[in-house]
Protein backbone atom coordinates (compact mmCIF):
# COMPACT_ATOMS: atom_id res chain seq x y z
CA UNK A 1 0.00 0.00 0.00
CA UNK A 2 1.22 3.33 -0.90
CA UNK A 3 2.64 5.17 1.94
CA UNK A 4 0.27 8.30 1.61
CA UNK A 5 -2.36 5.61 2.21
CA UNK A 6 -0.64 4.51 5.25
CA UNK A 7 -0.78 8.29 6.65
CA UNK A 8 -4.35 8.12 6.26
CA UNK A 9 -4.86 4.68 7.40
CA UNK A 10 -2.99 5.71 10.32
CA UNK A 11 -5.46 8.39 11.53
CA UNK A 12 -8.67 5.90 10.85
CA UNK A 13 -6.84 3.73 13.47
CA UNK A 14 -5.62 5.74 15.30
CA UNK A 15 -9.49 7.28 15.74
CA UNK A 16 -10.90 3.56 16.02
CA UNK A 17 -8.70 2.70 18.78
CA UNK A 18 -10.16 5.06 20.75
CA UNK A 19 -13.55 4.54 20.07
CA UNK A 20 -12.83 1.14 21.05
CA UNK A 21 -11.46 2.40 24.37
CA UNK A 22 -14.67 4.55 24.98
CA UNK A 23 -12.49 7.55 24.17
CA UNK A 24 -14.64 8.83 21.27
CA UNK A 25 -17.92 8.67 19.70
CA UNK A 26 -18.67 6.29 17.37
CA UNK A 27 -20.61 7.96 15.00
CA UNK A 28 -17.95 10.91 14.34
CA UNK A 29 -15.45 8.58 14.27
CA UNK A 30 -17.65 6.78 11.64
CA UNK A 31 -17.86 9.87 9.54
CA UNK A 32 -13.86 9.75 9.81
CA UNK A 33 -13.88 5.75 8.22
CA UNK A 34 -16.19 6.66 5.04
CA UNK A 35 -14.17 9.63 3.91
CA UNK A 36 -10.72 8.17 4.17
CA UNK A 37 -12.40 4.88 3.05
CA UNK A 38 -13.76 6.57 -0.02
CA UNK A 39 -10.68 7.88 -0.71
CA UNK A 40 -8.75 4.64 -0.22
CA UNK A 41 -11.27 3.03 -3.04
CA UNK A 42 -10.83 5.77 -5.62
CA UNK A 43 -7.18 5.37 -5.43
CA UNK A 44 -6.47 2.08 -6.53
CA UNK A 45 -9.36 1.87 -9.16
CA UNK A 46 -7.61 4.97 -10.68
CA UNK A 47 -4.19 3.41 -10.35
CA UNK A 48 -5.46 -0.24 -11.64
CA UNK A 49 -6.91 1.57 -14.82
CA UNK A 50 -3.48 3.42 -15.29
CA UNK A 51 -1.25 0.68 -14.53
CA UNK A 52 -0.24 -1.92 -17.35
CA UNK A 53 -2.09 -4.63 -15.48
CA UNK A 54 1.40 -6.36 -14.21
CA UNK A 55 0.48 -8.75 -11.60
CA UNK A 56 2.37 -7.52 -8.82
CA UNK A 57 0.96 -4.15 -9.43
CA UNK A 58 -2.67 -5.29 -8.78
CA UNK A 59 -1.10 -7.09 -6.16
CA UNK A 60 0.18 -3.95 -4.49
CA UNK A 61 -3.62 -2.25 -5.07
CA UNK A 62 -5.31 -4.68 -4.53
CA UNK A 63 -4.38 -4.30 -0.65
CA UNK A 64 -5.31 -0.88 -0.65
CA UNK A 65 -8.92 -2.00 -1.39
CA UNK A 66 -9.47 -4.39 1.53
CA UNK A 67 -8.26 -1.44 3.77
CA UNK A 68 -11.11 1.05 1.90
CA UNK A 69 -13.98 -1.42 2.24
CA UNK A 70 -12.95 -2.25 6.15
CA UNK A 71 -12.98 1.69 6.72
CA UNK A 72 -16.72 1.99 4.68
CA UNK A 73 -18.01 -0.85 6.59
CA UNK A 74 -16.88 0.51 9.83
CA UNK A 75 -18.07 3.94 8.89
CA UNK A 76 -21.31 2.36 7.89
CA UNK A 77 -21.89 -0.10 10.80
CA UNK A 78 -21.20 3.10 13.34
CA UNK A 79 -23.17 5.24 11.89
CA UNK A 80 -26.52 3.17 11.49
CA UNK A 81 -25.94 1.39 14.10
CA UNK A 82 -25.79 -2.37 12.20
CA UNK A 83 -25.08 -5.45 13.38
CA UNK A 84 -21.58 -6.05 13.48
CA UNK A 85 -21.43 -9.45 12.20
CA UNK A 86 -21.35 -9.12 8.61
CA UNK A 87 -18.55 -7.04 9.39
CA UNK A 88 -16.86 -9.37 11.67
CA UNK A 89 -17.34 -12.12 8.69
CA UNK A 90 -15.93 -9.73 6.30
CA UNK A 91 -12.81 -9.11 8.47
CA UNK A 92 -12.03 -13.35 8.68
CA UNK A 93 -12.07 -13.02 5.24
CA UNK A 94 -9.77 -10.09 5.24
CA UNK A 95 -7.32 -12.04 7.70
CA UNK A 96 -7.08 -15.12 5.80
CA UNK A 97 -6.38 -12.69 2.49
CA UNK A 98 -3.62 -11.02 4.67
CA UNK A 99 -1.75 -14.58 5.94
CA UNK A 100 -1.17 -14.64 1.96
CA UNK A 101 0.60 -10.85 2.28
CA UNK A 102 2.45 -12.31 4.70
CA UNK A 103 3.96 -15.22 3.45
CA UNK A 104 4.26 -13.34 0.48
CA UNK A 105 6.70 -10.72 1.98
CA UNK A 106 8.60 -13.45 3.15
CA UNK A 107 9.08 -15.75 0.83
CA UNK A 108 9.12 -13.87 -2.48
CA UNK A 109 10.10 -10.47 -0.93
CA UNK A 110 12.36 -11.10 1.62
CA UNK A 111 11.31 -8.49 3.66
CA UNK A 112 10.95 -8.69 7.69
CA UNK A 113 9.51 -5.34 8.40
CA UNK A 114 6.70 -6.22 5.53
CA UNK A 115 5.84 -9.64 6.81
CA UNK A 116 5.85 -8.52 10.47
CA UNK A 117 3.58 -5.74 9.89
CA UNK A 118 1.33 -7.95 7.40
CA UNK A 119 0.90 -10.16 10.58
CA UNK A 120 -0.03 -7.01 13.04
CA UNK A 121 -2.51 -6.42 10.57
CA UNK A 122 -4.12 -9.91 9.83
CA UNK A 123 -3.90 -10.13 13.83
CA UNK A 124 -5.92 -7.28 14.24
CA UNK A 125 -8.64 -8.36 11.83
CA UNK A 126 -8.92 -11.64 13.76
CA UNK A 127 -9.68 -9.63 16.29
CA UNK A 128 -12.56 -8.22 15.27
CA UNK A 129 -14.00 -11.10 13.82
CA UNK A 130 -13.89 -12.45 17.36
CA UNK A 131 -15.55 -9.47 18.54
CA UNK A 132 -18.21 -9.12 15.85
CA UNK A 133 -18.92 -12.42 14.43
CA UNK A 134 -18.39 -14.30 17.50
CA UNK A 135 -19.34 -11.74 19.93
CA UNK A 136 -16.33 -12.01 21.99
CA UNK A 137 -15.91 -9.26 24.77
CA UNK A 138 -12.49 -7.81 23.80
CA UNK A 139 -13.12 -4.22 22.65
CA UNK A 140 -11.00 -2.64 25.33
CA UNK A 141 -8.17 -5.17 23.98
CA UNK A 142 -8.75 -4.57 20.57
CA UNK A 143 -8.59 -0.88 21.16
CA UNK A 144 -4.73 -1.44 22.84
CA UNK A 145 -3.88 -3.39 19.80
CA UNK A 146 -5.27 -0.79 17.47
CA UNK A 147 -3.96 2.22 19.30
CA UNK A 148 -0.28 0.59 19.01
CA UNK A 149 -0.56 -0.24 15.39
CA UNK A 150 -1.50 2.98 14.35
CA UNK A 151 1.42 4.49 14.92
CA UNK A 152 4.45 1.15 14.67
CA UNK A 153 2.77 0.18 11.40
CA UNK A 154 1.25 2.99 9.81
CA UNK A 155 1.70 6.46 10.80
CA UNK A 156 5.19 6.22 12.05
CA UNK A 157 6.80 4.45 9.08
CA UNK A 158 4.53 6.59 6.59
CA UNK A 159 6.38 9.90 8.03
CA UNK A 160 9.96 8.28 7.95
CA UNK A 161 9.13 7.76 4.13
CA UNK A 162 8.07 11.17 3.85
CA UNK A 163 11.48 12.32 5.52
CA UNK A 164 13.57 10.33 3.35
CA UNK A 165 14.96 7.50 5.51
CA UNK A 166 12.53 4.50 5.70
CA UNK A 167 14.31 2.92 2.75
CA UNK A 168 17.63 2.60 4.85
CA UNK A 169 19.20 -0.49 6.57
CA UNK A 170 19.50 0.82 10.03
CA UNK A 171 15.81 2.17 10.29
CA UNK A 172 14.86 -1.51 9.04
CA UNK A 173 16.67 -3.11 11.54
CA UNK A 174 15.51 -0.58 14.03
CA UNK A 175 11.72 -1.06 13.06
CA UNK A 176 12.18 -5.25 12.75
CA UNK A 177 12.77 -4.73 16.74
CA UNK A 178 10.27 -2.37 17.63
CA UNK A 179 7.88 -4.25 15.36
CA UNK A 180 8.88 -7.32 17.40
CA UNK A 181 8.13 -5.61 20.96
CA UNK A 182 4.60 -4.58 19.62
CA UNK A 183 3.86 -8.18 19.34
CA UNK A 184 5.29 -8.94 22.51
CA UNK A 185 3.34 -6.10 24.09
CA UNK A 186 -0.01 -7.52 22.61
CA UNK A 187 0.93 -10.98 24.16
CA UNK A 188 1.66 -9.57 27.50
CA UNK A 189 -1.62 -7.26 27.10
CA UNK A 190 -3.38 -10.22 26.59
CA UNK A 191 -2.57 -12.42 29.52
CA UNK A 192 -2.94 -9.20 31.58
CA UNK A 193 -6.52 -8.83 30.23
CA UNK A 194 -7.36 -12.52 30.96
CA UNK A 195 -6.01 -12.61 34.44
CA UNK A 196 -7.93 -9.10 35.00
CA UNK A 197 -11.01 -10.78 33.76
CA UNK A 198 -10.51 -14.14 35.35
CA UNK A 199 -10.47 -12.13 38.65
CA UNK A 200 -13.35 -10.00 38.08
CA UNK A 201 -15.81 -13.31 37.91
CA UNK A 202 -14.32 -14.40 40.81
CA UNK A 203 -15.05 -11.28 43.09
CA UNK A 204 -18.39 -11.64 41.52
CA UNK A 205 -18.94 -15.06 42.35
CA UNK A 206 -17.84 -14.44 46.11
CA UNK A 207 -20.66 -12.46 47.21
CA UNK A 208 -23.34 -14.74 45.60
CA UNK A 209 -21.76 -17.74 47.21
CA UNK A 210 -21.34 -15.82 50.84
CA UNK A 211 -25.28 -15.16 50.36
CA UNK A 212 -25.94 -19.07 49.93
CA UNK A 213 -24.13 -19.78 52.83
CA UNK A 214 -26.28 -17.08 55.14
CA UNK A 215 -29.43 -18.61 54.07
Amino acid sequence: MGFVGLFLSGAVLFLNSLMLLGKADAKSVGIFNLFVGTIQIIIPSYLIIVSNQDHWELYNNASIFLFGLTYLYVGFTALKGLDGSGLGWFSLWVSIIGVVYTITSIIHFHDAVNALTWGMWTFLWFLFFLSNALNKKIEHYIGLVAFVQSWVTLTIPALLYFLGVWNTQNVYRIWTCILILAIFYFIVSFFRWKFSNNKGKRNQAIPVINALEVK
